[in-house]
Formats: structure tokens, sequence, C-alpha cells
């Protein structure tokens, strides 16, 4: 891509996702993602109502006068943004494509993290990982994810999810606040993924197109696999094919979300023809009633 062209992508993205970061998300993603904990500020005079266990009794003795102690959220904390641009997000059959909509959602969380004064890292995985941007604070470093986003040309095809998660926990050694962005159209990950919840404050955006869900009837059509870059031909005007088709589409997004909720992650769908922004809005609110 043209720099030219690349720098008016990115300046799009940015007036968009940094407006709805400043309007609607900055401060619900603050509920919903807290810090490390509660620590010291200062102290300050007793007033009627503080909780006699926040009494300072050391200044009060020496100040003859009762003083309380002042906590503040540890607020500083890192996000990482684990990210699959495997080749089956290049998919979309309405508004955009899926690797646009993580472009997009994925800068809206990192405005919103660096509004709270937060690290933003980035994984980029296919099947392998493809690129790894370390934590980092500010808005040059954003640019550079967004820049990064629309422009990065994966070398792999597949989808790895086991190899992601698993680079994410060995690099990632502090606690810290995880979007695993992906259609997660992968097998055998259960493992990683849970060592990964235990670790770190993990949640998963799970990225969908409605054309996805159903095989029209189109006749018989040649198909191809994204991921593998298989070529077949399937007889799309068959009930039964059309059928088997959306059955084990079912089945298959069942055992992903059961497997999610077993693991005690939370997490949403997102649709390319749908606003990102209800269903997020959703997601921080459930998190922050939970505080």
């Amino acid at each position: 891509m043209e720099t030219s062209e690349l720098l008016k992508k990115v300046r799009k993205i940015e007036i968009k996702t940094r407006g709805l970061s400043n309007q609607i998300f900055s401060g619900e993603y603050h509920s919903a993602f807290k810090g490390r904990g509660m620590a010291f500020s200062e102290v300050r005079e007793y007033m009627p109502g503080d909780p006699i266990r926040s009494i300072d009794w050391n200044v009060t003795a020496r100040l003859n006068h009762p003083y309380v102690k002042v906590f503040e959220e540890e607020r500083e904390i890192t996000m990482m943004l684990i990210i699959d641009v495997s080749a089956s997000e290049n998919f979309g059959s309405k508004k955009m494509l899926k690797r646009e909509l993580i472009t997009e959602v994925s800068a809206v969380l990192a405005f919103s993290a660096v509004q709270n004064n937060d690290k933003i890292g980035v994984i980029l995985f296919s099947d392998h990982v493809e690129k790894f941007i370390p934590p980092k604070k500010g808005k040059t470093h954003i640019l550079r994810i967004i820049r990064e986003l629309i422009d990065f040309e994966p070398i792999g095809k597949g989808t790895n999810l086991q190899e992601a998660l698993r680079f994410f926990n060995n690099v990632t050694k502090k606690r810290s606040i995880a979007f695993l962005i992906s259609d997660m159209l992968d097998e055998a990950y259960e493992k990683p993924l849970r060592i990964a919840k235990q670790r770190h404050d993990l949640v998963a955006l799970l990225t969908k197109d409605v054309a996805e869900d159903d095989l029209p009837d189109l006749g018989l059509v040649p198909m191809q696999d994204f991921e593998t870059g298989k070529t077949f031909w399937l007889d799309t005007s068959s009930r039964e094919v059309r059928a088997n088709y959306r059955k084990n589409r079912q089945q298959k997004l069942s055992e992903t979300t059961e497997l999610l909720r077993k693991s005690g992650i939370d997490f949403v769908e997102l649709y390319t023809n749908q606003n990102y922004v209800q269903p997020l809005m959703k997601l921080f609110k459930m998190r922050g009633s939970r505080k």
C-alpha cells in the first residue's frame, strides 16, 4: 500500500475510533478493567463517617489529632491484544471484512487504554506468531499499531491458537488485561487458554460474518478454504448439504462458546454487518457491575 494511502486510512480510523473511545468507552473501560489493587496515596484529617480502621495511629499520635490513610487504585496496567491475522479474517459479505472489524475494535480498545495511562502490546498470529509489539504507552504507539493492522501481510494462512496463547503466556509475566480477537476456527487450544485465564484477565472477542452461518442455494459451485487454499466443488442446491453445513457450523460455534464459559472467560460476538459499539458496551457494563 502506498504511504499516502496508508496514512489516510490510519487517520480515518483514528478519528472514528478515538471519538468513540472519548465519548463512550473510556469510563466503561476503567470500571470494567480494574488495576492491580489499592496503593497508599496520602493522609488527611479524620472526618465524621471515616472508618476507624483507616486511622493512621502513628500520625494521629504525633500530631495529637486524628488522621486517616487515603488509598487510591493502583491503576497502571498492561493491555495485550492477541489478534488473529489468518486468512479466514479476510472474509466479509456485508459492511466490512472481519480484518477491518478487528482493526477498528483494536483501535477503540487501545485508545480507551491509553486514556487510563495503560500500556498496550500486540501479538499478531496466524498458524504461528507473526509479530510481537511490546507494550508501550502513548498515541504514537497506538498509531503504529493501527498502521500494522491495516498494512501487515501475514506469511501464514492458517490459525494456531495454541501457539499464540503459549507465546502470550511466556512473554507476558505480569498480570494483564488480554483481548483474544479471533474467529477461533481451530482445535486443541484448551490447555493454554486455561493457563492464560488463570494468569491474566482474558476476554474473547469472536469475529463473525452472517454468510458463514448458512450456505445459499447457488447450485454446483467451487468453494475455496481461505486457510488451506484448497478448492472443491459443492452442490449447494442439495438441502442435505446445506443442512449438514449449518449443523457442523453450529456445533463448532457451540463447542467454542461452551469452552469459554467453562474456562470462566467473558466473551462477545462481533458481526461484520452490525455495530460493534453495543456488544462491547454490554460486555463492559456487565463486567463493571461485578466489581
